[in-house]
Formats: C-alpha cells, sequence, structure tokens
C-alpha cells in the first residue's frame, strides 16, 4: 500500500500521539484523584484529634502527629516554633516561588457535648481551673486538611515549580495568661526567614452550606483588642458613702458611656465597632464599698484608624467620669489580633482556583465577621486570604446549627474535600503563575 505525500507528513505526529496525549493530562484532573484517594485518611486523622485535644501552647501530640506525617512524606520538617508550632517544606522539582498554607492546631477549654463517638473527654488545667477541652472551633479539621493536602502536593513535587510551606500553628485562640505565642510568636521566631514566602492562604471552617466557599475581599474578620480598666476609689462603709469615693457607682456611669461611644460618637457607616464588657470584678462583703473595681472586656473593629480613635475615647472617657467623682480610672488595651485582611488583587486572583474546588457547591460572598484571627498577623508580612468553607449538615440553616465555641459544635465531614481542593489548588495555581502583587 502507498502513503500520500500528506500522510508520509502526518507520520511523525501519529507515531508520537500518544506520548502527546500522556504528557497533556489535564493536571487538575490527577490533582482531583490524589484528593479523592487521600480523605479517607484525612477523616481519620479529624477525628483522632478531635478526640485528644490540646489547649493553646500545650499541642504536643498534635504537632508530633503532623511532624510524623510531614516526615514520612518526605519534606523537610521543623518543630518548636512558638512553642509547639511545625512547619513542613515541600520543595518542588523545578525553580520557583514560595507560598505559605497555614492550619491552626489548638483546642478550646470547652466540654464537649455532642454525644460523637468519638468525642473528647480530656480534662485539662487552664489558667489555673479544671476544664474540659474540646475542638470546639474546627482546628481539628483544619490541621487535618493540610495534612491531607501536604500528602496531595507531594505526590506531585517533580512538577511543582517553586516552594510550598505547610504552617500548622498553635495558640490561634490566644496563649495562656503570662505566654506568648501563636502566629505573632511563630513569626518573631524567623517563620518567614528562610525561606520567605510571598503569599499565604488560609481557612476557617464555619456554619454554612456544606462545600460552599465564602470570601470577600480587604477586611474579612475584626481585629480583636482585650481591655482592662480599674477603678480606684475609696474604701468606706456602705452606710456612710460621702466618706469615701464609691468605685462602683463610677464603674456604673463608665459602661453606660462606653457603651455610648461606637453608638453615638463613631461613624459606623464607614466600618463597624464594637465594645462589649465581659467582666465586672469589685467588692467582697454587702456593707463595704470597695478600694477598686476592675473591668474587662473586647473591642473588634474593621479600620485602623477607627481603632485609635476609638481607644482614645475610652481613655479621656473613662478618665473623666472617674475625675467628677473624685475617682482614678486606668485602661489598658492588649491586642490580640488585626484585620484579618484580604489582598483585593490576590483575592480576585484566586477567585478561579477556589471555583475549581467549590464545584457545584459555589463561591459566595461573606460580610463581616466580628470574630477575630491571628491569621492577620501573616497578612500584615505579606499578601495573604482567608477564606470560610461551609460545613453544617445538609438541609441546615445557620440558625439550627451548634456555633463555633459551642459545646455542640460538629464538622460535616463530607465538606471537608472542598477545603483540600481549595488549599492544593491555591499553591499550584500560585507557583504555576503568581500574580503580580503591591508591596506589602
Amino acid at each position: 500500500m502507498r502513503l500520500s505525500l500528506l500522510s508520509l507528513a502526518l507520520l511523525p505526529l501519529l507515531l508520537s500521539a500518544p506520548a502527546m496525549a500522556d504528557s497533556s493530562v489535564d493536571s487538575k484532573t490527577k490533582l482531583s484523584k490524589h484528593i479523592e484517594q487521600v480523605m479517607p485518611k484525612v477523616i481519620s486523622w479529624r477525628r483522632d484529634l478531635h478526640q485528644h485535644p490540646e489547649l493553646s501552647n500545650r499541642e504536643v501530640r498534635t504537632a508530633a502527629k503532623v511532624a510524623a506525617h510531614l516526615e514520612s512524606l518526605g519534606l523537610e520538617v521543623r518543630t518548636g516554633i512558638a512553642h509547639t508550632g511545625v512547619v513542613g517544606i515541600l520543595k518542588g522539582g523545578k525553580a520557583g516561588p514560595v507560598v505559605a498554607l497555614r492550619a491552626d492546631m489548638d483546642a478550646l477549654p470547652v466540654a464537649e457535648q455532642t454525644g460523637l463517638p468519638f468525642a473528647s473527654t480530656v480534662m485539662a488545667e487552664f489558667n489555673g481551673q479544671q476544664t474540659g477541652v474540646m475542638h470546639a472551633c474546627g482546628h481539628d479539621a483544619h490541621v487535618a486538611m493540610l495534612m491531607g493536602v501536604a500528602e496531595v502536593l507531594s505526590k506531585q513535587k517533580a512538577d511543582i515549580s517553586g516552594t510550598i510551606m505547610f504552617v500548622f500553628q498553635p495558640a490561634e485562640e490566644g496563649p495562656p495568661n503570662g505566654e506568648d505565642g501563636g502566629a505573632k510568636m511563630m513569626l518573631a521566631e524567623g517563620l518567614f526567614a528562610n525561606p520567605s514566602p510571598s503569599a499565604i492562604f488560609g481557612l476557617h471552617v464555619w456554619p454554612g452550606n456544606p462545600g460552599q466557599i465564602q470570601v470577600k475581599t480587604e477586611g474579612i474578620m475584626a481585629a480583636a483588642d482585650s481591655f482592662q480598666i480599674t477603678v480606684k476609689g475609696k474604701q468606706v462603709h456602705g452606710s456612710s458613702p460621702w466618706l469615701g469615693i464609691d468605685p462602683i457607682n463610677v464603674t456604673g456611669q463608665l459602661i453606660n458611656a462606653i457603651n455610648l461611644i461606637p453608638a453615638r460618637q463613631i461613624d459606623v457607616t464607614k466600618a463597624p465597632a464594637v465594645v462589649s464588657f465581659g467582666q465586672v470584678h469589685g467588692g467582697i462583703r454587702w456593707n463595704i464599698i470597695p478600694d477598686d473595681v476592675k473591668l474587662e472586656g473586647t473591642i473588634r473593629t474593621f479600620d485602623s484608624a477607627m481603632r485609635e480613635d476609638l481607644i482614645a475615647r475610652m481613655t479621656t472617657t473613662s478618665e473623666h467620669i472617674a475625675k467628677a467623682s473624685g475617682a482614678i480610672a486606668e485602661l489598658h488595651v492588649h491586642n490580640f489580633a488585626a484585620v484579618t485582611w484580604n489582598d483585593p488583587a490576590l483575592t480576585d486572583w484566586a477567585m478561579p482556583s477556589l471555583k475549581w474546588a467549590a464545584g457545584d457547591k459555589g463561591v459566595a460572598g461573606v460580610k463581616p465577621i466580628t470574630g477575630a484571627e491571628d491569621f492577620s498577623f501573616y497578612q500584615q508580612k505579606i499578601p495573604g486570604v482567608f477564606f470560610f468553607l461551609g460545613i453544617s449538615p445538609e438541609g441546615k440553616t445557620n440558625s439550627e446549627v451548634a456555633p463555633n465555641h459551642s459545646p455542640m459544635f460538629d464538622v460535616n465531614e463530607d465538606a471537608l474535600i472542598n477545603g483540600v481542593r481549595a488549599l492544593s489548588s491555591l499553591a499550584l495555581d500560585y507557583l504555576d503563575q503568581a500574580p503580580t502583587l503591591k508591596p506589602q
């Protein structure tokens, strides 16, 4: 049989067709396959971690489990950062940028009431008191998902152009009294020194449509400050208040006046602002006006200038109200977290990756949340995107499910695959084609 000139010309292409087809296999299809394979492990890890929760700066068992897994994957592993933090470094087969992914590891001083077969029965000491311990905020799911992401991406090491940093962070909920910890301490101990990532991504499980991803540009979670006010008066018998200075009376006026600051003095149409009192301590006996009263509370803001203005107004208000009665008021503010600020350009760039990860569950916008996250401290150093993964049971509205920090909080494990998909896709897509971003 004779071949035409055209057939001869096409022959090399026809002979090489199978090789070309093999080399052009959709990378996302391969990624999806690896993710599906790792999900049984992710669920198993999540349940084990849920049954063995550890408080902030005490995540010893959790850190050891994470480190052993990362070492088994052949990653470079660093431990003991900010007490119990673990970092895994995956260096791809090709040169490229560095990207970081983060999960938090700590549990809360909450006695679990879910009745799950793997429910926590752990007891521990928290700030001098015995308490139940529970993963009531889903950090067990965060750790399990990132362990799964590390396994998935390690299988594609040869094809990765750059380096992926897996950050397993302790003490997101805040270190115990008298200790440092969390994201701020990891940064202080050189987390981003070598290698130096140019972007970071993180997620949080949250009540919502299972598997749906929720995100917004700019401020997605509030800056959080704790504050303490000490009102100093003059102790006296309750029958003769004119002989002393009553700090309890001053405290009542002060609480009302401070609550009116965001309600009447701050332009909350620009950004939300919240002040809440959580503790008031004063006195020891029914007929003695005490020397002092101590108050504690929280401030939540989404704008740094508004935060500074609010704190200044609280200081002035406290001092002047106390002075009017002859008392003294001292205000101290401690910053727990900055605004969780999603870089607009990076968030826009991330949308295709998030949409692929969510699939038919979709990506939705979200209103600013007055909860806080110390992921914000990473975002002060490099651009970052933080987003939420819906984990409610199918068909349940948010009002029907237990919120984060509840003793009844639980996770729809079927939704976790989309979290693994999101973090894996973001890392690979970033290393393949990192966007041009403005310096922080």
